[in-house]
């Protein structure tokens, strides 16, 4: 089961790679007044001309949905540079986005000069260049400290009470050795949850409450949602159910099975 931490870093990866295509065909479509495109530079604009109105809406989705599992503060702001305004009671300089230019809203003409109002291409090149910043701000992300320590620190305390578990499963202590790795488990899906902003409803949630959350959200898939409801259940035999004991098979597979989940699903 790979982590949908590195998961998210090739998908910033490839984001970035669409996006740098994109950033080509615009700085090529407005070239120095007055001179004429080197060689090289020309090629280019052949290779990638057009970039922006062929991949933009694709690279837009995709980012919007990685930005909302890394960096959901900054979503906000990514998508209102895309958006026009509704309730707008002109277009300008101000009010113009992306979204009027791949929908063909061009500038009007100045009612007193009769040139262009303002440049429409500079206003969306440069809200599109704010949204490849905000990207690349979230792929940083990935290689600051600050942003693992807290993960590092969790991560080495459920370390810690895992190896407990496994120390009361040799015991022989089955009931108290899975009720351990239990709550490793139930603790480490809140703390996603919170690290995700992603409201939980309950008070009290148990295991399946914040599988289903995190489901919901797209933050893992549905083989990972079932491993979890499978170690719920092996959980709830553990703490409540009193017809039949645990078998030593079973926790051992609940506290492997929290391992796993604690080191990818983040």
């Amino acid at each position: 089961m790979a982590s949908n931490l590195s998961r998210y870093r090739d998908d910033l990866a490839r984001l970035r790679t669409t996006g740098e295509r994109i950033c080509v065909d615009l700085s090529l479509r407005r070239p120095t007044e007055g001179k004429k495109l080197t060689p090289v530079r020309a090629e280019l604009k052949k290779k990638f001309d057009g970039a922006f109105e062929r991949e933009y809406q694709r690279w837009y989705t995709e980012a919007c949905a990685v930005l909302r599992q890394i960096v959901p503060d900054r979503l906000a702001e990514f998508q209102q540079l895309y958006r026009s305004e509704p309730k707008r009671k002109s277009v300008n300089i101000t009010t113009y986005s992306i979204q009027d230019w791949l929908n063909g809203i061009r500038a009007g003409d100045d009612s007193y000069t009769g040139k262009k109002a303002f440049d429409d291409f500079a206003c969306a090149a440069m809200r599109f260049g704010t949204q490849f910043q905000i990207l690349n701000a979230a792929e940083a992300r990935f290689e600051s400290s600050l942003f693992e320590i807290r993960q590092v620190l969790q991560a080495d305390l459920f370390d810690h009470e895992l190896d407990a578990a496994r120390e009361l499963l040799k015991s022989g202590f089955l009931r108290a050795a899975g009720a351990v790795a239990g709550v490793v488990l139930e603790s480490h899906l809140a703390e996603v949850c919170d690290n995700r902003k992603i409201t939980v409803p309950k008070k009290h949630p148990g295991i399946g409450d914040l599988n289903d959350l995190l489901k919901a959200q797209q933050i893992m898939d549905v083989p990972t949602w079932r491993l979890i409801q499978r170690l719920a259940d092996l959980r709830n035999l553990c703490d409540h159910d009193r017809k039949r004991e645990p078998t030593r098979e079973e926790v051992g597979e609940l506290i492997d099975g929290s391992d796993k989940i604690a080191k990818t699903v983040f």
